[in-house]
């Protein structure tokens, strides 16, 4: 047995040496220590290494270690390989064949390891396998810092796990909590849900995560995108802010706006700031809107509720109340409080309006307007308004298009009549039990049937006072008509100002976010800018 002791404070201690001996043709200027049945070991500032056999070149300060090499370094660090190559003076080292290195919670294995105690790292470029508990965790590159605990995987990353599996160009993994932060083109398949993200977190042990980058998650048969897209397994349930789209792949709709929840378990959504929801009906879309949405049901039993300041458009029908409720079930779409709509040229309004589709064909098939009926349609010709009103209301549709109405209980009429030179000959006043319209293509007034009990005259235009021009309870709404898709929002729904998310123009310092999360230290508010303008380092591209 050999003992060397380092004459200065820097140089690698021979701990114990067993047998020594010199080769100067192979090792020249080295001195080699051999295993005598006790493996050698060596020592420098923290950290010790048994081996089978040691080649020390003291004077370049630099031990190469052999067979069953085992590296330590308090707690933090326990490596085994097939040899290890260890420089005193720049205080590194090379790890090769059969490395594995562990901590507290996990162990990497790779063929090459580089570890830099300067600045306590190590990471390799040549495929690794890092597993603990739950994870396998692979990738071409990677890099473990031993003060955050953190793994930086580079390059075809994959997390396998009996739930999951994730595919990532890069991610960060946090030993002690099994979080992962997630850079780059990144996909999550879990049991019953599928997420594509390009800046994301996911916490790997109760299944939570959310994207800020191009994220889609296919959750519950439906596709959700948006800005930031959260998911959480466990309480089935997902959310979406700013510029949200979500497909319904079942019931063939769409919801957009810029803040959404989705529940599995209740088959619902709720969605809010500039909510639409887009429905096709008869190949042509339907669009309902309010300040609130919420859509529920399995397939075949879908319902639309909008609150606060609904609103409806397609091609050829509109309209705008404070509440729509829409069942599929049902094939009824109520506008409820004071309802307006308008089908072609008319504007109908009353206490209640309903909608009724055929359940087989889904195509409008009829339309009741309950208690105050009252339609309304401009004179195409002068000033006037054509107007009836009743107490209710009983409509048809034909290829989409209103094409009959009937007007039932107290029915009054004002009618303008033309001759065939397009002059005005009269205004028809009327008071019957029950009217019949019917509508050309144009979905104008064709012909005025009156039921039973008809009392009217025509009285020139002249002869008829402005004010008995127009029937009790006359307003004229044709500046609030809903003309496109685009006229759905008001002014308040256009100034809503977007939430600014954390990640995608602000830099994050992913360790500070770690900390938040773990309670290390005080979250901040996600709305106020960072001023902690820390980048996340990668392992080496080279």
């Amino acid at each position: 047995m050999l003992t060397i002791h380092a004459q200065e404070k820097r140089k690698i201690d021979i701990i114990y040496g067993g047998t020594f001996s010199k080769n100067e043709l192979k090792y020249p200027g080295a001195s080699i220590f051999s295993s005598d049945g006790q493996q050698v070991q060596f020592q420098h500032q923290g950290i010790d290494v048994w081996c089978n056999m040691a080649i020390y070149y003291q004077e370049q300060n630099v031990v190469k270690a052999f067979g069953d090499v085992y590296l330590q370094q308090g707690d933090s660090i326990k490596m085994n390989s097939a040899y290890i190559e260890y420089n005193g003076n720049t205080k590194q080292a090379v790890a090769r064949e059969k490395v594995s290195l562990r901590n507290e919670t996990t162990t990497l294995t790779t063929e090459e390891l580089f570890f830099d105690r300067n600045i306590q790292e190590v990471f390799y470029n040549s495929f690794g396998t890092v597993t603990d508990q739950d994870n396998v965790l692979t990738s071409q590159r990677g890099r473990y810092l031993l003060e955050p605990k953190k793994y930086q995987f580079v390059s075809e990353v994959i997390i396998t796990n009996p739930e999951f599996n994730v595919s990532s160009q890069e991610l960060d993994y946090y030993t002690d909590s099994r979080n992962a932060y997630l850079y780059g083109p990144t996909t999550i398949i879990g049991e019953d849900y599928v997420m594509y993200c390009e800046r994301g977190f996911y916490d790997t042990k109760i299944e939570q995560g959310y994207g800020v980058k191009n994220t889609r998650i296919d959750y519950d048969q439906k596709i959700i995108k948006g800005d930031s897209v959260f998911f959480d397994k466990q309480k089935q349930f997902a959310a979406s802010t700013n510029n949200i789209h979500i497909l319904d792949t079942v019931n063939n709709g769409i919801v957009q706006g810029h803040y959404a929840e989705v529940w599995k378990a209740q088959d619902s959504m709720f969605v809010t700031k500039k909510a639409v929801a887009i429905s096709l009906v008869d190949n042509d879309s339907m669009f309902i809107h309010g300040d609130k949405l919420m859509v529920t049901g399995k397939e075949g039993e879908r319902v639309i509720r909008a609150f606060n300041n609904a609103r409806f458009y397609k091609s050829d029908l509109s309209g705008k109340c404070d509440s729509i409720h829409s069942s599929q079930k049902t094939g009824i779409t109520q506008l409820i409080k004071r309802p307006i709509l308008w089908s072609g040229e008319n504007q109908m309004t009353g206490d209640s309006i309903h909608l009724i589709s055929n359940l087989e064909t889904e195509k409008l098939d009829s339309l009741k307007v309950i208690n105050n009926a009252f339609i309304i349609e401009k004179d195409t010709l002068g000033d006037g308004y054509n107007q009836t009103k009743g107490k209710n209301l009983y409509g048809k549709f034909r290829d989409n298009r209103l094409y009959e109405v009937d007007i039932v209980q107290n029915t009054e009429v004002i009618y303008h009549i033309y001759d065939d030179s397009n002059v005005l000959t009269g205004i028809n006043k009327t008071i019957c039990s029950a009217i019949n319209i019917t509508f050309d293509k144009d979905q104008k007034i064709e012909e005025i049937t009156f039921i039973q009990d008809a009392d009217g005259e025509i009285t020139p235009e002249e002869d008829l006072p402005t004010n008995a021009r127009r029937l009790l309870g006359f307003v004229w709404y044709g500046e609030e008509r809903i003309r496109s898709k685009e006229d759905l929002f008001d002014q308040d729904d256009l100034a809503i100002e977007l939430v600014k998310i954390r990640g995608i123009d602000n830099p994050i310092d992913i360790d500070t976010e770690e900390q938040q999360r773990q309670g290390i230290i005080p979250k901040v508010d996600p709305n106020k800018p960072s001023t902690n303008t820390a980048k996340k380092q990668v392992p080496s591209k080279e």
